[in-house]
């Protein structure tokens, strides 16, 4: 990328003062090692009509080296795994000095749209402010076209644009199964390698050409379809022509190990990353030689059982279990499975029970006196986390087993919410998390919040969208009032799988 593109795309005529322009690459080379890198290498020349008035082409060196102490002062720390939905690691959580290096090289200013970077081989994907807050946070979504800005200045679009207007349903089929099973390999192993811009860049491409309409042909077709670019491209033409991808035959050694690793619940993917370089190549290593957490040691424990899903009877059966002992202690409390047994799926890979009360007070008090229940019953054998506090939800992560011979041992999370809460939590527990963030996206550009707490209006937010005023929770006694405050058709949960 040039100068003269970069700051058309920042909407910028002069560089700031202190302010160091630099290729994306040094973004993906920061999250690769894990740390703020040296700049060198990475400047992109600034036209002399670009600089301030009075500042020479040379201040650009000064400028570089004031950079550099700033970014040799710093490191970035792996960020922390996601828990919104899924909580699958209890690694300690990081501070995240990467917001401040971002701030440094001007984080505001990169909402547009940044492309066919020929440094990078982030493979073309168009960054948008969301995808840095993704790199930032350890969320790394395949959005849609539609989602373009997760920042303050995000312009309302028609509902209809959004994934979260339309039934996922109407999913097409998948004309490019050939090609998108080859970059789902390369997008895993940039995943487990910590290497998350490229992995992103993956993900976009992966999603578009699942989406499209009919079987790529040319690298003319390829390029046109938004959210390939180029290198992404020959890629895909490669794959087309030869049925193969060399770069799968340069996959690291580590990736399947690292895969192996990052498969234990309560172990990321830096933990993952840690483990390899102290030596470890199996999971006997890492029982026999490795220093884990009680969270970890469970995984370990019951590593096959969690990777296998289980049929959506099994999980009718646990969502059973725990409405019977909840009757137990209070007559009128609802019980819900939601997640993906919820959207109807075949099989599930956990189970999440909601559980609440509709007269708004008899939630209270029961969170622990359930536990308890079921603990002694020995359907809960191991607890992961016990209590998680989230307002004025409650929220337990453990393992579960139904009776009888050959069970295997299940994830299970219970959540006690107050009925107020109810609606927005049993819509963010259902999903899919990529419906969820549709949903959020929508909200933000009318100037609104969905959380699994409420829905609120008037919410003020300052730059790089950062909430200055939580505004004021609206009324959602359904998961219908949600869509319809946000302008949305009703989908109903098995519509919402995409």
């Amino acid at each position: 990328m040039d100068g003269d593109r970069a700051f058309r795309l920042l909407k910028l005529t002069k560089q700031p003062s202190g302010l160091q322009l630099v290729k994306a690459s040094w973004l993906s080379a920061c999250i690769r090692d894990q740390k703020l890198l040296s700049t060198t290498g990475y400047s992109v020349f600034i036209p002399h009509r670009h600089l301030i008035h009075g500042q020479h082409p040379e201040e650009g060196e000064l400028l570089k080296e004031q950079q550099q102490q700033v970014l040799g002062s710093e490191e970035i720390q792996s960020p922390a795994e996601e828990r919104a939905v899924k909580p699958n690691t209890t690694e300690a959580q990081v501070e995240d000095s990467s917001q401040r290096g971002l701030g440094t090289l001007g984080q505001q200013q990169l909402a547009e749209k940044f492309s066919d970077d020929e440094d990078s081989e982030g493979e073309d994907a168009s960054v948008t402010q969301g995808d840095l807050e993704a790199l930032i946070s350890g969320r790394y979504p395949a959005k849609s076209s539609e989602e373009t800005s997760d920042s303050s200045s995000a312009v309302a679009q028609p509902a209809s644009k959004w994934v979260c207007a339309h039934s996922s349903n109407s999913k097409k089929e998948n004309h490019n199964q050939c090609i998108t099973e080859k970059l789902e390999v390369l997008a895993k192993a940039y995943s487990v390698q910590g290497d998350k811009w490229r992995a992103l860049g993956y993900s976009k491409a992966i999603n578009a050409l699942k989406s499209y309409h009919k079987p790529v042909t040319s690298y003319q077709e390829a390029c046109k379809i938004p959210g390939i670019g180029k290198r992404m491209a020959e890629k895909i033409m490669e794959i087309l022509e030869s049925g193969h991808l060399r770069k799968l035959d340069h996959i690291s050694e580590s990736v399947p190990v690292l895969e192996l690793f990052s498969n234990i619940w309560g172990a990321g993917v830096k933990t993952a990353q840690m483990w390899y370089q102290q030596g470890f190549r199996t999971l006997d290593d890492i029982r026999t030689k490795a220093t884990v957490t009680r969270q970890q040691a469970v995984g370990l424990k019951h590593y096959t059982d969690f990777l296998e899903r289980m049929p959506r009877e099994e999980a009718a059966e646990i969502e059973q279990t725990v409405r019977e002992a909840a009757l137990a202690l209070k007559p009128g409390l609802v019980c819900v499975a939601c997640g993906s047994y919820r959207r109807g799926k075949s099989t599930c890979g956990d189970v999440d029970v909601l559980v609440t009360h509709p007269d708004g007070q008899s939630h209270r008090g029961v969170f622990n006196k359930l536990l308890d229940s079921l603990r002694r019953s020995g359907f809960l054998t191991d607890d992961l986390v016990t209590q998680e506090d989230n307002g004025d939800q409650k929220k337990y992560l453990g393992v579960c087993c139904l009776p009888g011979p050959a069970r295997r041992h299940r994830r299970l999370d219970i959540i006690v919410v107050p009925y107020s809460e109810f609606a927005c939590a049993l819509l963010y527990f259902t999903g899919s998390a990529h419906f969820n963030r549709s949903m959020r996206a929508l909200a933000k550009t009318k100037g609104m919040s969905l959380s699994e707490h409420s829905l609120s209006l008037a919410v003020v937010r300052g730059p790089g969208g950062v909430k200055v005023s939580s505004g004021h929770a609206l009324p959602t006694p359904t998961e219908q009032d949600v869509f319809i405050q946000l302008g949305l058709p009703y989908r109903e949960p098995s519509e919402r799988d995409w």
